[in-house]
């Protein structure tokens, strides 16, 4: 990769100088990460669409990449900030290097910078916009790129563009693609699942005209009230079939039964963070990658349980709607990357479908 000095510019006026590679300017929202490992499933996680990604731990890429830890078939972000890049990575199953992996992806990446020193201003600040651009850019170039519009729409760049099924199984599982990573879908298939994914904006009639057991709403990228199309086609399968929500799925299905949802400060990223869950019993450690969360007090009014908290900032992590057979999580729970110990959250969705295909019989 061809290197020149650069800089990462927030909105707040704030300047970090570094070496910069890469062939274009990076323009986004910059928010920062807590994985100590993880960074090739993180770059291909389209949560990250569109984004200016800070990784706080110190040295990056020390392992190599592999295709077999792509969680889509990209990187997402917009640029990437390090402390420091490894050119020269050691494993065994290492098939190419890092800087080779952000060049073929087009990602421009910024490094040698302090990377502790931005989460701070993030932190204390919440998240702001910023730009990556060579060093010698003046800055009334940095200002007009500082000034573009927020991106918006971001779900209809990383769903699918067509129907396509995956898996052999019990059971008949309709997967409502909001940007999903290809672990979650190898996990339900592992649980016994065949698939049917369909792109996030298909009519609910289409999805229930296939009958299946069960529907699950994914993860995914930006603001869940842009998804105003979605939102209303939840509402319309709500108590029709069992569902599982994670995620961007979690905060729709929030708004589909009339609850509301808030941007967080700076968000939850990172493979650490601690969740309670009170249907278990359990304090359990999550992946997470989210920049909104469901407002408590929009639930008053609406026969919901909450079932999982965070234990960083006491947000809600986890619902149970009690008029319809459904659940949804904040979090990640095929852990890809992060810990595991998440799996019976499938088995609480299976162990659903199971009870109302019983109860269909009867």
């Amino acid at each position: 990769m061809h290197k020149i000095k650069g800089k990462l510019v927030l909105k707040d006026g704030s300047v970090f100088e570094g070496d910069l590679y890469g062939k274009r300017n990076a323009v986004g929202e910059v928010v920062f990460t807590t994985g100590m490992s993880g960074y090739q499933e993180t770059m291909t996680d389209p949560s990250f669409c569109d984004q200016i990604v800070v990784l706080t731990y110190p040295l990056v890429g020390n392992y190599g990449c592999n295709s077999m830890f792509n969680q889509s078939g990209k990187c997402w972000y917009q640029g990437l900030v390090l402390s420091e890049l490894c050119d020269e990575p050691s494993n065994w199953r290492s098939e190419e290097s890092l800087p080779a992996f952000l060049e073929r992806n087009d990602i421009p990446v910024l490094t040698g910078v302090d990377t502790r020193a931005i989460t701070r201003i993030i932190r204390q600040h919440g998240t702001l916009a910023g730009v990556i651009v060579p060093a010698d850019m003046p800055q009334e170039e940095v200002e007009k790129l500082l000034a573009t519009p927020e991106e918006h729409g971001q779900v209809a760049k990383v769903s699918t563009p067509e129907i396509y099924t995956m898996g052999e199984g019990k059971y008949h599982v309709a997967v409502l693609d909001l940007g999903i990573k290809r672990h979650i879908l190898t996990s339900l298939v592992h649980f016994g699942c065949r698939l049917t994914v369909f792109p996030a904006f298909t009519p609910a009639e289409k999805i229930l005209a296939f009958n299946p057991d069960g529907i699950f709403l994914s993860n995914g990228p930006g603001d869940p009230k842009d998804l105003g199309f979605v939102v209303e086609n939840v509402k319309k399968m709500m108590g029709k079939k069992p569902i599982f929500g994670i995620c961007m799925g979690h905060q729709v299905m929030a708004l589909a039964n009339g609850a509301d949802t808030f941007k967080l400060p700076f968000g939850h990223r990172g493979i650490n963070h601690p969740v309670k869950d009170f249907l278990a019993k359990k304090v359990v450690i999550s992946s997470q990658n989210h920049g909104y969360a469901v407002v408590e007090d929009s639930l008053k009014d609406i026969n919901v349980e909450i079932t999982n908290i965070s234990l960083n900032d006491g947000t809600i992590e986890g619902l149970r709607y009690l008029d319809h057979p459904t659940f949804t999580v904040q979090y990640h729970p095929e852990a890809s990357p992060g810990p595991s110990g998440h799996e019976y959250l499938f088995e609480r969705f299976i162990k659903m479908m199971e009870e109302c295909r019983d109860a269909e019989k009867n």
